[in-house]
């Protein structure tokens, strides 16, 4: 999976069925994607959080991209989040997040974002072994470039959001491979959330810790559902 911005629940569902989670750090940069930015409900309204980046469009790797630390950016994050989910019940779940934002030695953007992938999985109990692409030195494209880190991984199965589903089945790279193809089966359901009747989903985990606690939240990931409201 690429390294995203405060991930959705959806996210670290794939690490509690993986024994390696190969953080795809060597694939191009898109500006204006999950890469540097998320979504929180803040009074009742999706808000988004964007990490500024140095980057030119559509020549480097997501492994290369630096913060642009010259704004002022991890200030009005904070300051964002804490707005949102000061009254939530479990706002104190957020603290270390905090303190990673606040951490200015990280350059580079994924850096942060594994960081903060790794901090949240520890949170929520989920261990496995995580490696990036790009220490991992395997050539090709689409398909052909995540079946290269299966092999290099030696894994047996790929497990796959169900988003890459049409272009893993037309490319049929993994058709005649010993590595079984399988697709990510999660429908997340609806919990309590703060400031609106209207459930929002998709939003990043950040909401769900905030709202649920690590527990339950640990609960959603699996299921996509708490059974403890």
């Amino acid at each position: 999976m690429q390294p995203t911005y405060l991930p959705w629940a959806g996210y670290f569902n794939l690490m509690t069925q993986a024994d390696i989670f190969i953080i795809l750090d060597d694939v191009q940069f898109e500006r204006r994607s999950w890469q540097s930015r998320n979504r929180i409900l803040l009074n009742g309204q999706e808000c988004w959080l964007t990490v500024p980046v140095h980057s030119q469009y559509g020549v480097e790797s997501i492994s290369t991209i630096q913060l642009d630390n010259g704004q002022k950016w991890r200030k009005k994050h904070i300051q964002t989040i804490s707005q949102a989910y000061s009254k939530a019940p479990y706002a104190d779940c957020l603290i270390g997040l905090t303190e990673i934002l606040l951490n200015e030695s990280f350059k580079l953007l994924v850096d942060l974002n594994v960081q903060i992938i790794t901090w949240i999985a520890n949170q929520l109990n989920l261990n496995p072994k995580i490696i990036r692409a790009s220490e991992v030195g395997v050539s090709g494209k689409r398909s052909q470039h995540l079946y290269n880190l299966c092999e290099a991984c030696q894994c047996d199965e790929y497990l796959s959001p169900i988003g890459s589903q049409e272009y893993l089945i037309a490319d049929r790279v993994f058709e005649a491979s010993s590595t079984r193809l399988i697709f990510q089966d999660y429908n997340p359901q609806p919990y309590p959330q703060l400031k609106t009747a209207h459930f929002i989903s998709h939003l990043s985990i950040v909401d769900v810790i905030a709202n649920l606690g690590w527990e339950r939240a640990s609960e959603y990931v699996l299921t996509g559902k708490t059974m403890n409201p």
